[in-house]
């Protein structure tokens, strides 16, 4: 009777391995048809007649001021969301205060509403039609059409990836570590660098990698402040749609193939800073 309980009792591992050999097929198969094939005919295309007309299509001076135009906005808006993102989540995770809940509300703002609307918001606030747009515009201060308005869009957008990254992180670690620094004589800022930034340093390189990412990308809320003039106002994103709506589908896949090659960089930092964040989270437990 034992034997044949045992018999016909079913090992939950060879469910669990068939399971996990079906899921695995089909995320593959997913992943295949839906990032895999469209990211390689990206490269397919811009390679189509050789490098000479890839590089061409890079160094063309539209292009070229396009690629420039989205390295200076991504490094004027990521430090100002470092910033703001040490500065909200230091706030959130460390102290308790009235409106703490909507101010986290806040932060997530621009990942419930389009990119789209944010750059509508930009243009009723310095538009020609409102008070600060022609009051500005008397000092010779240009918002819209700018590079003033491109960097305010996008760090709108950006603005939550730092401080989502770790607030989380620092609400985890609790406050034990600045109290004991504390009362040993720290000061503040000593406290700061000496404590809290070694601890959240790959969350806070984490969440900088995907706010670089989002900023390079972004495409809805620039295309509404930017106003489209080639050479001065297109980031590569508009660039690329610019090219491709005039058919010129090489250059327009060539500078594609670029913030695709630098967005292929960052996912590998990220995974990168993944295992070394796991690690360490790991070795920190211990």
């Amino acid at each position: 009777m034992a034997e044949k309980g045992r018999s016909s009792f079913r090992n939950p591992a060879d469910e669990s391995f068939a399971a996990k050999g079906v899921l695995l097929f089909l995320t593959l198969a997913y992943l295949a048809l839906f990032l895999i094939l469209p990211l390689a005919s990206v490269f397919i295309e811009a390679f189509r007649k050789g490098w000479t007309d890839y590089y061409e299509a890079l160094v063309e001076p539209d292009a070229a001021a396009a690629i420039r135009l989205t390295l200076t906005i991504a490094a004027i808006a990521v430090p100002l969301n470092l910033v703001f993102g040490l500065a909200a989540s230091w706030a959130i995770a460390k102290f308790e205060f009235r409106g703490k809940s909507f101010l986290i509300t806040l932060i997530d703002l621009p990942f419930s509403i389009s990119p789209v609307i944010s750059g509508l918001v930009y243009v009723l606030l310095f538009g020609t039609q409102s008070v600060l747009g022609p009051w500005l515009k008397s000092y010779g201060i240009e918002i819209l059409f700018a590079v003033p308005g491109i960097v305010l869009a996008t760090v709108f957008v950006t603005f939550p990836f730092v401080a989502r990254e770790l607030i989380p992180l620092m609400e985890d670690q609790g406050t034990g570590d600045e109290e004991a620094a504390l009362s040993l004589g720290a000061s503040g800022w000593q406290t700061f660098w000496h404590v809290t930034l070694p601890n959240i340093r790959w969350g806070l390189l984490y969440g900088v990698l995907l706010c670089n990412a989002r900023a390079m990308g972004e495409f809805g809320a620039v295309s509404v402040v930017s106003g489209h003039i080639r050479g001065v106002t297109n980031t590569m994103p508009l660039h690329i749609e610019i090219l491709y709506n005039e058919y010129n589908m090489v250059a327009a896949f060539a500078v594609a193939s670029l913030l695709a090659l630098l967005a292929l960089v960052t996912l590998a930092l990220k995974s990168l800073l993944e295992l070394r964040f796991g690690a360490g989270a790991a070795g920190g437990r211990h």
